[in-house]
C-alpha cells in the first residue's frame, strides 16, 4: 500500500479520534533491532503518543497510524526545506575538478590545499578529513590548513561512522564527532560539517535509531545512501524507508543530503532480503526515477551527492569510459545543470 499525503492526514485524524474514544492499549512501536529502544522522531518514548486503535483492531493498523504520523512530519519538513532551499550544489567523490565540472558538478572532493586551490572558478571544495576520534592534534593540523580559503565549503568528517564498532572499527561516539563539529564551528566560520550515515537496520527495515543526529553531534548535514539498483531488485521504496527511518531517529529533512547511486558491478556485495546480492549501474531511466523519488522528500537540498566518480572496488562509476557510464554521466549532467547552482 502506498500512502498519499491526504490519506495520511485522514488516517492520523482517525487515530487521534480513536484515542479519545478507545480503551488504552499498547502503542505501536518502532524497535531498533539491537537496543530495543522505541523512540519517536522527537526523541520521546513512542508510548507517549498514546494508542491509535482499541484492542479490537489488528496490530497492522496501529503500524499504519505511526506511518501516517511520520508521513505528515516528512511532508511538513519537505515544505520547510523547499522554502529555505536555494541553489543546490552537486558533489561527487573522486575525480579532478575539471573532469567533474564537465559533468555539471560544482562541489569537489579534496584532501589538500593544493587540490582546493586548483579547482575551477566557481567550484567549492568539501574536505575529506577521515577523522572521527575527536579534537586530536592530528585533527587540528588537518583543519587549520584550510582556514580562510575562499574555495572552502566544509568538511566531511568521516564515512558511515559505526557507533557499535561491530562493522567499522573503532567504535565512534557522538561526543567525539560533536567535539570536532564544535571546533570547526568555532574556528572556521561558515564551514559546514557532513557525514554519511551507516544504516544499522536492513534493506527491508532501515534504522538510524540511537546513532548520530544533529542533537548529539552538532553536525550540519547527514548523507543517506539507499542504493536501490541491485541484481535482484530495483526498489525505489528503499529510499522511502530510509528517509522515514532517518526522520524517526531525529534527523530533519533539511539536514539530509541525498546520495544517488552512480556505481555498479565490481566486488561490492550486499543483502537484498536474506539473499546475497550485487549492485548494478543504474540505467539513465532508473537514475531519473531516483532523482524524482528523492525530490519528493528533498526538493532543494543544500547539496546532493553522486556516489561516485572514481572506481574503488573494480566497479563501474561515473568517471568510467564504458558506454553505460557515459550515458549515465549525461543524465547526471542534465540533472546538475537543470537548476541554478552556486
Amino acid at each position: 500500500m502506498k500512502f498519499t499525503i491526504a490519506n495520511a492526514y485522514r488516517l492520523a485524524t482517525a487515530c487521534l479520534v480513536t484515542r479519545i474514544v478507545s480503551e488504552p492499549v499498547a502503542a505501536a512501536q518502532i524497535i531498533e533491532p539491537r537496543t530495543g529502544v522505541a523512540l519517536t522522531s522527537s526523541g520521546l518514548p513512542l508510548k507517549s503518543l498514546g494508542p491509535c486503535f482499541d484492542g479490537s483492531r489488528i496490530v497492522g493498523m496501529r503500524k499504519l497510524c505511526v506511518s501516517a504520523l511520520l508521513i505528515i512530519l516528512i511532508d511538513g519538513q519537505s515544505a520547510l526545506s523547499a522554502e529555505e532551499g536555494g541553489k543546490t550544489l552537486h558533489y561527487t567523490s573522486g575525480g579532478s575538478g575539471a573532469a567533474i565540472a564537465a559533468a555539471g558538478f560544482n562541489l569537489a572532493d579534496v584532501q589538500s590545499v593544493e587540490q582546493l586551490n586548483a579547482l575551477p572558478p566557481g567550484m567549492k571544495g568539501l574536505i575529506w578529513l577521515d577523522e572521527s576520534g575527536g579534537v586530536t592534534p592530528r585533527f587540528i593540523a588537518k583543519v587549520k590548513r584550510f582556514i580562510g580559503n575562499p574555495k572552502l565549503f566544509g568538511f566531511r568528517l568521516c564515512d558511515e561512522p559505526d557507533i557499535t564498532g561491530k562493522y567499522h572499527s573503532p567504535a565512534v561516539s557522538p561526543a567525539a564527532l560533536k567535539a570536532e563539529a564544535d571546533w570547526i564551528k568555532a574556528n572556521v566560520p561558515g564551514a559546514v560539517t557532513f557525514v554519511t550515515l551507516m544504516d544499522m537496520g536492513s534493506f527491508e527495515a532501515p534504522s538510524f535509531m540511537n546513532t548520530f543526529n544533529p542533537a548529539n553531534t552538532g553536525i550540519d548535514f547527514f548523507g543517506l545512501d539507499p542504493y536501490p539498483v541491485r541484481g535482484k531488485a530495483f526498489d525505489l521504496d528503499f529510499i522511502d524507508r530510509t528517509v522515514k527511518a532517518a526522520v524517526a531517529a531525529g534527523i530533519p529533512l533539511n539536514r539530509v543530503v541525498p546520495v544517488f547511486q552512480a556505481f555498479g558491478g565490481g566486488n561490492w556485495k550486499t543483502y537484498t532480503g536474506a539473499a546475497m546480492d550485487v549492485y548494478r549501474l543504474p540505467t539513465p531511466d532508473q537514475a531519473n526515477q531516483i532523482f524524482a523519488r528523492w525530490a519528493t522528500y528533498s526538493p532543494a537540498p543544500v547539496f546532493d551527492f553522486a556516489y561516485a566518480w572514481g572506481s574503488q572496488n573494480g566497479d563501474t562509476k561515473l568517471g568510467s569510459t564504458s558506454p553505460e557510464a557515459l550515458s549515465l554521466r549525461a543524465v547526471f549532467k542534465a540533472h546538475n545543470t537543470a537548476q541554478p547552482s552556486q
